[in-house]
């Protein structure tokens, strides 16, 4: 049977066997039979590269952080994650810097720690009920690997002029944006304005060319 380690562009976890491209964590929560407990541990939510330096994990082991598994990155930025510092230093250095740029408002200019990171991208994403937060926008005004909530409540992933939905295993065939109408956006705000300026978003192959 699939583990619930799965992320989907809302941040839930969900069981699905197709796998994923990009590791991450938000610490541990399963407990010792492997089952989820709670949707987060830490504010610090990550997205990793699924090899390094030759590192091998036991996954779900009792007591370790939850292995958690994307699509690609736009979903784990849709989800709240950002790149991790270690085995993705490049392009957190990357992310980091684009962010602040994007963000003078949240940084008085100085690139922030990635504790502060993770402080503002935590109070992007989650209400204080715990369910994800949202804000409307037309799609037209959406960067390339941004993701909003299309017809029937399905994630979209924006790609110029189209967008494609979401699903665990890839997307499904492109369509025109909408016109006229505002959607539910899932990427944060934060996190959006970045890929305006510039932080180019990894999309699964399965998007097109």
């Amino acid at each position: 049977m699939p583990r619930q380690n799965r992320v989907t562009p809302f941040g839930e976890l969900v069981a699905v066997a197709a796998r994923g491209t990009l590791m991450g964590n938000r610490g541990c929560l399963h407990d010792a039979p492997g089952t989820i407990r709670r949707a987060f541990q830490v504010k610090r939510w990550i997205v990793c590269v699924l090899e390094f330096k030759g590192r091998h994990r036991q996954i779900m082991r009792p007591g370790s952080y939850t292995e958690l598994f994307f699509l690609d990155e736009a979903t784990a930025l849709a989800a709240g994650h950002r790149p991790c510092s270690e085995c993705q230093r490049a392009r957190y250095t990357l992310f980091r810097d684009v962010w602040t740029t994007a963000n003078p408002d949240r940084t008085a200019g100085a690139p922030p720690t990635a504790g502060e990171l993770d402080a503002v991208l935590h109070a992007e994403r989650l209400r204080p009920d715990r369910g994800k937060r949202t804000y409307t926008a037309r799609p037209a005004d959406l960067p390339r690997g941004a993701m909003a909530v299309g017809e029937g409540g399905v994630p979209h992933v924006v790609l110029g002029d189209t967008w494609a939905p979401w699903t665990a295993a890839g997307y499904r065939r492109a369509v025109a944006l909408p016109a006229g109408v505002e959607v539910e956006v899932l990427t944060p705000p934060s996190v959006v304005r970045a890929i305006a300026a510039g932080f180019p978003v990894g999309i699964h192959e399965s998007s097109g060319p």
